[in-house]
């Protein structure tokens, strides 16, 4: 058994095709199945199961992909750290999130950070959804992404840290921001302005207002909550933004945020790889995180910890 033997296990569970792996590494079909053959010759037990579509684990397969790709991970972090040794660079903490999450969220835990660890180097890769997060850590781009948490991902790990309310932002002398509270019915004949399609946001808010009775189709759409602000202070309509972007909104005073009290709460946290592996600054910064998240709980309506 070799650590080619695990890579090539690990890949094919996830391509699902022996075919389609081989292409994209540029071997024969042949020479990717003989690993697949060594390693169930090894163990004396079936990895995979074929059918006309491609391959699927069976549970032993199952069982060894996922110790396979733990370990592997493991290694890969260890041979960065090596290199990082080998060449005198500085530790790189990279973090894949929101474009606008540093601003709402992690300003604090930054300046913290930076004081605590002036030799390591911080890097964000911006990320319009959590499928694209899911994306950059499964290519080993980033340690850490920030999210919505939504649908689960293969070979992605979540903790949720958080949980916000959503709420209505409206323009300050618009008919709805003299209310105190609003339910879905309420919304009836606003003119939405809703998230670019894919973001775990958007399909939470629209998927939950339709199992309510209420279609909501955007009239507008914008690819992050600090544009749906000004389209909002434009009059050109209303948003449905979480607790945190409400209230820092509502501070300018040009716009208003109604809580939505029938639309069920948003959870946000941390995607990663594997949490054992993470360098002693990724958990650090999470660990800063979680301070910063618990100030905020106390003053931001809507939001609490979960």
């Amino acid at each position: 058994m070799t650590l080619e033997d695990l890579r090539i296990l690990v890949a094919a569970c996830e391509a699902g095709s022996l075919s389609s792996l081989a292409r994209d590494l540029k071997r024969t079909q042949s020479a990717v199945s003989q690993h697949i053959a060594r390693l169930e010759a090894e163990l004396g037990v079936k990895l995979f199961d074929r059918h006309a579509r491609g391959v699927a684990p069976t549970a032993a397969g199952r069982v060894l992909k996922d110790f396979a790709l733990e370990g592997l991970d493991a290694i890969e972090v260890g041979l960065q750290r090596i290199r990082a040794l080998q060449h005198g660079e500085s530790d790189t903490l990279s973090i894949t999130t929101g474009g606008t999450t540093v601003r709402h969220f992690m300003m604090d835990a930054i300046v913290k950070f930076r004081k605590k660890h002036p030799g390591v180097n911080l890097r964000f890769l911006p990320a319009g959804s959590t499928r694209r997060c899911f994306e950059i850590l499964r290519l080993a781009q980033a340690d850490l992404g920030f999210i919505t948490i939504g649908e689960p991902a293969r070979g992605i790990r979540v903790r949720t840290v958080a949980q916000q309310q959503l709420f209505l932002l409206a323009a300050k002398d618009d008919a709805l921001a003299s209310k105190r509270r609003l339910r879905v019915a309420d919304l009836a004949g606003i003119r939405y302005l809703g998230l670019s399609g894919g973001t775990t946001h958007q399909s939470a808010i629209e998927q939950a207002a339709q199992e309510r009775g209420l279609e909501l189709k955007a009239e507008i759409v914008f690819d992050d909550f600090d544009t749906a602000k000004v389209f909002v202070e434009l009059g050109l309509g209303h948003a449905i933004v979480p607790a945190v972007h409400a209230h820092n909104f509502a501070k300018t005073g040009t716009v208003k945020a109604i809580p939505i009290v029938d639309l069920p709460a948003v959870s946000i946290g941390w995607a990663f790889r594997h949490w054992q592996h993470l360098s002693p600054a990724a958990r650090d910064f999470a660990a800063l995180m979680d301070q910063a998240l618990a100030r905020m709980a106390k003053s931001v309506a809507g939001f609490s910890l979960a």
